[in-house]
């Protein structure tokens, strides 16, 4: 995967198969640590010790019908080969925790990418999860909760709307971070 939000919308689109209903991103920059932060919790149905020891192995998935695994170990590489480190918690039924921690000024670290494309994706592509956003450059900071999950509510259309509306909310907060 070439950029962290390709990153962010596996792990994501694993905590919706895991059944999750509540997804937290965090992803916090410390500019005077040199760090990345990416951390991500779900609800979901969590992964046993045994799996847990597996996971971040390629040739080891719980998919029915796969050889293989790639996003974990992807990311884990990633963090890894940026001088950072790659961590999983959990337990079977309590959710999960990923984390993966990169050297920000590494020259192997992965791009950000569009964010803000991503949670987009996952909103239409997801809409009964809620997703909650933290996201912190330095001293700056902004939140997204998408709020309770959508089941039944508005129509495609409107959810589209919505989503789109976020999505550039998004977009524009980022900017602000970045300072432009």
């Amino acid at each position: 995967m070439q950029d962290l939000s390709l990153h962010i919308l596996d792990l994501a689109e694993n905590s919706a198969r895991a059944g999750a209903t509540l997804l937290t991103i965090e992803l916090s920059e410390h500019t005077g640590q040199n760090r990345l932060r990416l951390q991500m919790t779900d609800n979901g149905a969590g992964m046993g010790r045994e799996t847990l020891a597996k996971a971040a192995d390629p040739f080891f998935t719980t998919k029915p019908g796969k050889t293989m695994g790639l996003g974990l170990p992807l990311l884990k590489e990633a963090a890894l080969q940026a001088g950072g480190f790659f961590s999983l918690r959990g337990e079977a039924g309590r959710g999960l925790a990923v984390t993966g921690e990169f050297q920000l000024d590494h020259l192997d670290r992965p791009p950000l990418g569009d964010l803000a494309e991503t949670i987009a994706v996952f909103r239409l592509s997801y809409p009964e999860i809620r997703l909650v956003l933290y996201r912190l450059r330095g001293e700056k900071s902004y939140s997204f909760d998408s709020g309770p999950p959508i089941s039944g509510g508005p129509g495609k259309q409107d959810r589209f709307a919505e989503v789109l509306k976020a999505r550039e909310w998004i977009r524009q907060q980022e900017e602000q971070l970045m300072g432009g």
